[in-house]
């Protein structure tokens, strides 16, 4: 069996190497059936496991450890001896397994290491396209692939969304490209990969609790850039990315590619009146510009808020770096539309919208949220992952007709309110059956709104506590509202 070092392909020998594969999600059963495609000896470590999916392991062959016997450092893991770990990437650097492997000289992987080696299965070798951020990342990197798609190229997006992308490795098929929306927890993990682009569209406060201080977090982050070969595209109105963008090492002849909400300057794509236009890929770009789309294309995917003005135009510049023409751009645009709980209008009704952005988990996306509407009735709460959410409150105070607080750490966010924002109105919903949650805070964010108000879900916090996740939430959220106003104008 060769070193890790040589293997480096679909088609190098990977047979008998020994494998362990941390966690049995989704992700890592795509990892653990592809590397028993090739013929490795693999051992599963998972303490929360499906049944399902443990049945299927038996099947193909693979051993596992799951439940209690798979925490700390099982012993049947130290007996397998491997050569490789490749970790789920939610799991800490910290954890004792992951810890034992450093001790131990074991390199760890995830699953993106794993598929950059990997994706020659087929002669059609797809380019990459990395994408990260604090905020946006999801609806950015289903816009780059539409356009890409409507340019005429088979292209998917995986990652940290949609199909894991071992499975986009194995099709049959194969892609010209691949749209990588990548975490932060990822990007931690990752060693080297080399896309034709790449994106970090803002960066703020998250996850805070996983990395240990923001400055890793924002380590993680910037290797979203490493070994770019075409385009580094930063936002210009985040100085984060933009040092981290010079910081990178990068392909020769990569360019830096900014996206702006504002006036677009030479090398970057913006707004021009109502105009999305690209001033980074034609030739005589200082005198000219290049028409993408129009606002009222954009206005067609969803509420046109500036944080859909930016993903827009960062998917465009992406999309530019990888030759898609000006008019498919458009068309992409004209036939986009968000996925639910992304500032999803569900209802206007005796004046007030409500508006279902539960995707919000963190500061940095309620930012942009709040930023776009004058008057909020604000519903926050939830996991704050170990983030203070006092600069968010005392940015947006004046803006805030009144809060309603929902989720298990109520305090901090209380105790945030009376600190920076003590003239707001507060409705604490403190109820022990989750399923009443949402009725009792529809309600109470009814009695704080009046006409010309919005009633904002942007929690600002992950959902687990009482939601089953954040789709959940926002769902919960529309039937809340849906049956109040039906039964008002009933």
């Amino acid at each position: 069996m060769a070193s890790l070092s040589n293997l480096t392909s679909w088609h190098s020998d990977w047979k008998g190497l020994r494998v362990a594969v941390i966690g049995l999600g989704v992700t890592g059963f795509s990892v653990a059936d592809t590397l028993a495609e090739l013929g490795c000896n693999v051992l599963v470590v998972a303490e929360k496991a499906e049944a399902e999916l443990v049945d299927i392991l038996d099947v193909i062959g693979v051993s596992h450890v799951t439940g209690q016997a798979a925490s700390g450092v099982p012993a049947q893991l130290v007996e397998f001896a491997p050569e490789l770990v490749v970790t789920s990437p939610g799991v800490k650097p910290d954890a004792p397994l992951i810890v034992w492997a450093g001790d131990n000289n074991i390199e760890v992987w995830v699953d993106i290491d794993l598929a950059w080696r990997l994706r020659d299965k087929t002669s059609r070798v797809a380019e990459w396209v990395l994408i990260t951020g604090t905020n946006g990342k999801t609806t950015t990197t289903q816009l780059t692939t539409a356009m890409l798609q409507a340019g005429g190229h088979r292209a998917s997006s995986c990652g940290n969304i949609g199909t894991p992308i071992l499975d986009c490795i194995r099709d049959p098929e194969g892609f010209d490209f691949l749209v990588v929306e990548i975490s932060s927890f990822q990007l931690h993990y990752l060693r080297w990969v080399s896309p034709i682009a790449s994106a970090l569209l803002n960066i703020d406060h998250d996850h805070i609790d996983w990395h240990g201080s923001f400055e890793a977090y924002q380590t993680a982050k910037g290797k979203v850039y490493a070994n770019s070969k075409v385009a580094g595209v930063y936002n210009a109105g985040d100085a984060a990315t933009v040092r981290l963008l010079e910081d990178a090492e990068v392909i020769e002849g990569c360019r830096a590619i900014g996206f702006t909400v504002g006036v677009p300057r030479v090398s970057q794509v913006g707004y021009s009146d109502d105009i999305l236009c690209d001033r980074a890929f034609l030739e005589n770009r200082r005198d000219e510009a290049l028409e993408l789309a129009t606002l009222e294309d954009l206005g067609q995917i969803g509420v046109l808020t500036p944080h859909l003005l930016a993903n827009v135009a960062a998917a465009s510049a992406l999309a530019r770096a990888c030759d898609v023409e000006p008019i498919a751009i458009g068309q992409a645009i004209r036939d986009f539309r968000l996925d639910k709980h992304r500032i999803e209008l569900v209802a206007q009704s005796n004046g007030v919208t409500w508006i279902d952005d539960s995707k919000a988990t963190n500061p940095h996306a309620t930012a942009a949220s709040l930023s776009s509407f004058d008057s909020v009735v604000w519903m926050v709460g939830g996991l704050l992952k170990g983030v203070d959410i006092t600069p968010l409150v005392e940015r947006f105070a004046k803006k805030l007709r009144g809060a309603v607080v929902i989720g298990r750490e109520r305090e901090a966010v209380l105790a945030a309110l009376a600190a920076v924002a003590p003239e707001v109105p507060v409705i604490e919903i403190n109820v022990e059956d989750n399923t009443q949650v949402m009725p009792y805070a529809v309600e109470a964010a009814s009695n704080l709104a009046q006409p010309g108000d919005t009633v904002l879900l942007a929690p600002s916090s992950a959902s687990m506590d009482q939601f089953k996740d954040y789709a959940d939430r926002g769902t919960q959220f529309a039937n809340a509202v849906r049956n109040l106003i039906g039964n008002a104008n009933g």
